[in-house]
């Protein structure tokens, strides 16, 4: 893949909920020991923020309150997801002040990203200077303090906001791609690094990679036969590479697919995963009765009301395509880093930058004698699910209790007639 030079920020608002709660007390959450947590759930609830001051201590954003030394006092606040919200779209309004939106990707409430690459010479200002600036205008207009990472593509600003902004008073790490070798590779353990959780770091040490070199250093079709397509994505982000492109997004997300899912009762781990498995099957079938393949993939889960919160983030493929085992990885990176091993009662999947079909898309490391067999396999399910009905042919996985395929299929007319 062919390096992109873009100026990119990726600000994140530290301890968000926390520091808005603070805010509003006019406390400084840099002096003040606060935790938000639903209160009525009892010492076993889970802290959604914790303040700086608290994790200057050693406390862990998300923790359970038993978790907390006894010796720490501190004050517990209760979630209001209503206040945050509003929050985070007035920090989205002061960098819609200084980019398009087109330049603008918001990856949670939290965090966002932003590509100044066109904007430099009009403001006249370095890109540290820029991000500094905007920084400043967070804090005077929001009372927020946030960190930045700036690099040449979205994955290095990221990593680098992740791993070393908080270390400088101005909040600020810019990284280039001559610190892959000398900063990402030095990065342990490997789940620190964005888009690599705990279940991806174990896959990767029983495969003799502990960090970033090994995994940069491996050949990628290796990793291909090991992980499907997201063996090239973590190849590339070893190496610093990532061609994603911020204004492509846009267009990405304007023709889309989606499956919800609302689940009758809790469901956690391995369960989950096989119900993503299942609905991916389930859009893969829309693509491919449409004639048309997705290049951007969304995931999210909430989870139930007794725990409260989840998650949603998206990603972008380096090619389309219609087949749910290309999709599939991304879904499971995006769980392994953002799942909290709490209850799930919903389930979110769209597929968007839609494009025809053009035949059979390859990259750079593909097989296209694999890719084929791929494309025949599912040609001959569609055609026997189309003639008999959608429950005539089914992975043995889904015999299993808490399979919801067949249901599904079901209410969406799965029964021959």
């Amino acid at each position: 893949m062919e390096k992109i030079f873009r100026n990119i920020l990726c600000i994140d608002l530290k301890s968000f909920f926390a520091s808005v709660e603070c805010v509003d007390r006019h406390l400084n959450p840099f002096l003040t020991p606060l935790v938000v947590a639903n209160s009525h759930q009892g010492n076993g609830a889970i802290t959604l923020a914790v303040t700086p001051y608290l994790k200057n201590l050693g406390i862990k954003g998300r923790t359970r309150l038993y978790e907390i030394p006894k010796n720490i006092s501190y004050q517990i606040v209760n979630p209001r997801m209503k206040r945050y919200v509003e929050m985070s779209k007035k920090v989205v309004q002061i960098y819609l002040d200084f980019v398009s939106v087109e330049d603008l990707h918001i990856y949670s409430i939290d965090e966002c990203f932003l590509d100044v690459t066109d904007y430099l010479s009009y403001y006249k200002m370095s890109v540290e200077c820029l991000a500094q600036k905007i920084l400043e205008t967070i804090e005077k207009k929001t009372g927020l303090t946030a960190t930045c990472g700036i690099g040449p593509n979205l994955f290095l600003a990221k990593v680098a906001m992740d791993t070393e902004a908080k270390k400088y008073k101005n909040g600020i790490a810019q990284w280039t791609y001559d610190d892959v070798p000398t900063k990402l590779w030095t990065i342990t353990p490997l789940s620190k690094i964005w888009g690599i959780g705990s279940r991806m770091e174990k896959r990767l040490h029983n495969l003799g990679i502990f960090t970033l070199e090994d995994l940069a250093k491996k050949d990628p079709y290796y990793l291909k036969q090991k992980f499907g397509i997201l063996g090239y994505e973590l190849w590339d982000h070893a190496n610093g590479i990532d061609d994603a492109v911020i204004k492509n997004f846009k267009q990405a997300k304007e023709k889309s697919l989606s499956h919800s899912q609302v689940l009758m009762r809790d469901y956690y781990g391995d369960e989950i995963l096989l119900l993503i498995k299942e609905m991916l099957e389930v859009l893969c079938k829309r693509l491919r009765n449409a004639q048309v393949e997705a290049t951007h993939i969304g995931f999210g889960l909430s989870y139930s009301k007794v725990i409260g919160g989840g998650f949603y983030h998206s990603t972008t493929l380096e090619t389309s395509s219609d087949l749910a085992s290309d999709f599939y990885p991304y879904c499971v990176t995006l769980f392994e880093e953002f799942y909290e091993d709490a209850p799930v009662r919903k389930i979110h999947i769209s597929l968007g930058g839609l494009v025809k079909k053009q035949g059979i898309q390859l990259n750079l490391f593909e097989s296209l004698e694999q890719k084929e067999k791929d494309e025949k396999m599912v040609q001959v399910v569609d055609a026997l699910s189309e003639k008999f009905g959608k429950n005539s042919l089914l992975y043995a996985t889904s015999l299993l209790s808490y399979s919801t395929i067949r249901s599904q299929n079901e209410k969406l007319g799965g029964h021959h007639e």
